[in-house]
């Protein structure tokens, strides 16, 4: 399955969420970023990443983040929806 496969039921698996968000919540969802240690970490693997020189491990430990940040983009779209209206 591909990752923009992926991301589209991840957007409609999340519908019933992001209605679920208040607008404080989805200011605050909207607003969150990495702390600067995970954010760092994460930096590194992609660097590796890009070399080819991952461990399996570190493969795994990648995979998972992205996995994670794939899942809190698709609820911050939700949620700048509220927070900016078109």
């Amino acid at each position: 399955m591909s990752q923009a496969h992926d991301t589209s039921v991840l957007d409609r698996f999340l519908d019933p969420v992001g209605r679920c968000l208040t607008p404080e919540v989805a200011r605050r969802l909207v607003e969150l970023r990495a702390d600067p240690a995970a954010q760092a970490r994460l930096d590194e693997l992609a660097d590796k990443c890009t070399e080819g020189t991952l461990t399996p491990e570190e493969k795994d430990q990648y995979e998972t983040y992205v996995k994670a940040i794939d899942f809190i983009s698709v609820l911050q779209a939700k949620a700048r929806t509220l927070v900016h209206p078109s």
